[in-house]
């Protein structure tokens, strides 16, 4: 009997295992994937963060090129930035050294690259060029961070001489991190031309202390845009067109971008974004005028402190200021403020703090005695013309009216008495002839205690009113800065009124820079249209292109009837023979004499300013000069040949005629 069994079939899997399996593998895969990631953090996440860090980027300025400042040709460039090769070095690794702490042993390895290099600055410089030691290669590596930061590079020596550039592109490996970089370093024209005007630089780290920097270094650390982030070792314009424009001439500073470490520290690579260059600015100087204006101030003074004029020296007479305008523009054409410096030699300030600044818009003494007068200096007769205008517009006379010239003014209870220059009578004067002769008992008489009588306490503020409509006590508006609005002393406490009015009638009650004179002779020239001065006319790209065009701009105009305007033009006729002998153009002009009373060693002395303006010619009137000679004496004698000079210049560069001279 054969047993058979029949096989039997396998059972299916039950769906409730395959869910039970289905939840197990992914209980399985989330624990891997949470114990991994407590993992990463918990126990990776330390070495991450340091590995994240080793990959942060710091961004390091690379200066911009500055651009040139050119005289009113647009050709000869009175400010330029010249190429020059610096060295720097980056450090990786280091090298500070805590007080107290252990020796860094890397140390003794930056020793070692100053005194390579102190080395190599020995065989290759250039005869009379800076000494440097290896305690000034160390202070520039800046080792302890002291500086700047640890991954910036450190400039070493700017500057380098042909034979160390060549040394050092040749071995750029002798020291880690050492590279030749190529800078800028301002220059100026080698004959000096308006010196104060265009101004002078120093770093933006010494330069902090005026306002424009002050903002520039709180802003620095927020600033988004890396080509207006100011190093502390760039070089800014601190003074004159150098300051005033700062903006226009920098351009924008590049910058590397640089890997740092956990360490702070720089590595290799990185990308490189180059400088943009400033724009370029054609000011309103004509360097021949310029350079004319200024050796005729040097050969006046040494004239004056040499010869004897109404006999006596004028061995006081030191300095001397000078500003040329076009009438119609508001071109300035030449600004002289004399003694000046060169520009281009090492910053001395010892040798040059009574000369550095721009005595044309600024207040200054002549040294440190405080006994002498000062840049500003009272106008004397050169108000006269304003006075009689003054007079004529308030309806005290009329162009035609008479005066009887007795030689002096009395005015006040105490009959307080003034002379004409010198005890000069004058007999019969109208108001022409008033202004030319000179008369200050007829300004006193006529116009000061005439606005007495009629406003009382009230004419000093008439007077000033006059006085600012025509530019005298209030900005002129020049482009440059730290300009002074000069000093008034008609509203005096310790003054009357009356005596105020009186004494500033013939211009003694008010010290005005020699700017502000200019602008006030160009109203005398133009009937009335006070035009902001400028030193700029373009200002230019860097090929060339004009980015914008400074026109003439009014600032107010005074409106008075046209016979009024034409009899103190007339009036300004005052003999300067000696002066512009054989000048071959009518033209208007006023001297004054201002006097100041000064004190040395305890005792009283007085001096005399030579003050002139003038405008060329009468009729269709082109250039207006003024200027200042402090303790110059007689404005004929001190500052009328210089304006002479001055006139002569321009016509043979533009012509005071239809036609230029040339």
């Amino acid at each position: 009997m054969n047993n058979h069994y029949d096989a039997e079939e396998p059972k299916p899997i039950s769906s409730k295992f395959r869910i039970n399996f289905f939840f197990f593998v992914s209980f399985v895969i989330f624990s891997v994937i949470i114990i991994r990631l407590a993992y990463m953090q918990f126990v990776e996440g330390p070495e991450l963060s340091r590995l994240q860090s080793e990959s942060v980027t710091r961004t390091s300025p690379l200066l911009p090129v500055r651009g040139s400042i050119y005289d009113s040709s647009g050709k000869i460039k009175l400010a330029y930035s010249e190429p020059i090769q610096s060295l720097y070095i980056t450090l990786y690794k280091n090298y500070s050294q805590q007080e107290g702490g252990p020796k860094n042993p890397n140390r003794e390895e930056a020793g070692q690259f100053a005194e390579k290099l102190y080395e190599v600055f020995q065989e290759f410089k250039d005869p009379g060029s800076k000494e440097f030691s290896v305690d000034d290669i160390l202070n520039a590596m800046d080792l302890e961070y002291r500086q700047t930061q640890g991954y910036s590079p450190r400039l070493i020596k700017s500057d380098l001489s042909d034979r160390e550039v060549a040394y050092f592109l040749q071995n750029r490996n002798i020291i880690p991190g050492l590279s030749v970089v190529e800078e800028s370093k301002r220059k100026y024209d080698k004959d000096g031309v308006a010196v104060q005007a265009i101004g002078y630089m120093k770093t933006f780290k010494t330069s902090k202390t005026l306002a424009k920097y002050k903002e520039i270094d709180r802003l620095n650390p927020t600033q988004t845009n890396p080509g207006l982030v100011y190093s502390e070792l760039e070089n800014v314009g601190v003074d004159g067109l150098e300051l005033q424009y700062q903006d226009v001439l920098r351009g924008q500073s590049g910058f590397k971008e640089i890997p740092i470490n956990a360490l702070n520290l720089p590595e290799e690579g990185g990308n490189m974004l180059p400088p943009e260059k400033g724009y370029d600015i054609i000011s309103t100087i004509n360097k021949n005028v310029q350079v004319q204006t200024e050796q005729a101030i040097k050969e006046q003074l040494n004239w004056l402190q040499r010869t004897p004029v109404s006999g006596k020296l004028h061995t006081n007479a030191k300095t001397a200021f000078a500003v040329a305008m076009e009438v119609d523009s508001g071109n300035v054409v030449a600004m002289a403020s004399m003694p000046d410096y060169d520009p281009n030699a090492e910053w001395d300030y010892e040798k040059i703090k009574y000369i550095y600044r721009n005595g044309t818009v600024e207040s200054f003494p002549p040294n440190d005695t405080g006994k002498h007068p000062e840049s500003t200096v009272l106008l004397g007769s050169t108000i006269k013309p304003l006075s009689v205008l003054i007079g004529l517009n308030e309806g005290f006379f009329a162009p035609n009216s008479t005066y009887q010239d007795r030689g002096y003014a009395e005015f006040g209870k105490d009959r307080t008495r003034v002379r004409n220059s010198s005890g000069s009578v004058y007999g019969l004067l109208n108001p022409e002839t008033a202004i030319t002769k000179s008369s200050n008992a007829f300004m006193i008489d006529m116009i000061g205690e005439q606005l007495w009588n009629k406003y009382n306490v009230e004419g000093i503020k008439v007077w000033d009113r006059y006085m600012k409509e025509f530019g005298l006590g209030v900005d002129t508006g020049v482009d440059l800065p730290k300009e002074f609005r000069g000093r008034i002393e008609y509203n005096q406490e310790n003054q009357s009124a009356l005596t105020g009015l009186a004494f500033a009638s013939f211009g003694q009650q008010g010290k005005y820079t020699t700017m502000q004179l200019a602008q006030y002779t160009v109203m005398l020239a133009n009937k009335g249209q006070r035009l902001e001065p400028h030193l700029v006319k373009e200002i230019r790209d860097s090929e060339g292109n004009v980015v914008k065009k400074i026109k003439p701009k009014t600032l107010n105009t005074a409106n008075y009837d046209d016979r009024y305007w034409r009899t103190i033009q007339r009036g300004m006729s005052t003999n300067v023979d000696a002066a512009f002998s054989g000048f071959p153009y009518d033209f208007a002009r006023k001297t004054g004499t201002s006097q100041q009373t000064i004190y040395i060693n305890g005792q009283s002395i007085n001096v005399e300013n030579g003050v002139f303006i003038a405008f060329a010619p009468r009729k269709n009137p082109k250039l207006a000069v003024a200027v200042v000679v402090p303790e110059g004496g007689y404005g004929s004698s001190s500052a009328a040949p210089i304006a002479r000079e001055i006139f002569d210049a321009y016509d043979r560069e533009y012509g005071l005629g239809s036609n230029p001279a040339k």
